[in-house]
């Protein structure tokens, strides 16, 4: 006769949500967005730093601001028991980026960092790569130039250190510095750009000169090609190194990644 514990059904491993935390603030964190909203499997958050105050409807939960450094990141997960974070902060939001990693050791919490391809010069591109803002601002040279800046807000009083030339510079918010060039233009617009509008703003504005991070990507690639058209001079801000974790290098990997840890037997830890 069989015995009482061979009749029992084989134990079900209840389903149960993974809760994700995004580090976002760019159009791949957005793209991550829309492939967990209404995914059962996960209930995700994306964290945007604030540095945009309007910034664009997500589909999923989001926060607004800073942790506190990498302790307050650790403390957020604990917290909030976050189970996988992915990195898909900017290419040089390296302090973030370096908050993830210690906060991931501290905590124990798997990270996947999506990191964007850079930009490769090709034929018929004039880069001048330098290390930094600083640098960049002194490549610029002596002699009045007209410059199109595209460095983003948070570092154009650097290029108050040369005054000599006439700036342009496109972002999405005005500057909260005092100290900024005397002579500069600011051009409230948020990408993407397509080619043919790059190469109107530039002749429109008679550039002399592009100043660009090497963000990588193709929402703002355009103004690349549209300099290599024109023959413009670009001078390129090189990457800082940015810590990472497990490296994927789109949100379909990324997705990939996270269904992988959200498995039964991956969280289990088989």
């Amino acid at each position: 006769m069989p015995t009482m514990d061979s009749q029992r059904a084989p134990v079900q491993l209840a389903a149960s949500v993974m809760r994700v935390l995004i580090l976002g603030g760019t159009s791949e964190a957005s793209a991550l967005a829309q492939l967990l909203a209404g995914d059962r499997r996960f209930e995700a958050t994306l964290s945007l730093a604030g540095r945009t105050t309007s910034p664009r409807t997500q589909p999923i939960a989001t926060r607004v601001g800073g942790f506190g450094g990498a302790d307050g990141l650790a403390r957020h997960i604990e917290e909030q028991v976050v189970e996988a974070m992915i990195d898909a902060t900017h290419p040089y939001a390296d302090q973030m980026s370096a908050n993830a990693v210690a906060a991931s050791r501290r905590t124990g919490v798997p990270l996947a960092s999506l990191v964007r391809a850079p930009w490769q010069a090709e034929q018929g591109d004039d880069w001048n790569d330098v290390p930094s803002t600083e640098a960049a601002a002194s490549a610029l040279g002596t002699t009045k130039r007209r410059v199109f800046l595209t460095v983003g807000r948070q570092e154009l009083h650097v290029f108050a250190a040369a005054p000599q030339h006439r700036y342009v510079a496109r972002l999405i918010e005005a500057p909260q510095q005092a100290d900024l060039p005397p002579d500069l233009v600011l051009l409230r617009q948020r990408g993407p750009f397509d080619l043919e509008a790059e190469r109107r703003l530039l002749g429109d504005e008679k550039i002399d000169v592009m100043v660009s991070k090497n963000s990588g990507g193709s929402a703002t690639y355009p103004k690349i090609e549209a300099a290599r058209q024109l023959g413009l001079p670009v001078i390129m801000i090189a990457r800082p190194d940015k810590p990472a974790g497990h490296v994927v290098a789109s949100p379909t990997e990324a997705m990939a990644w996270l269904v992988h840890h959200a498995s039964p037997r991956s969280r289990r830890g088989v």
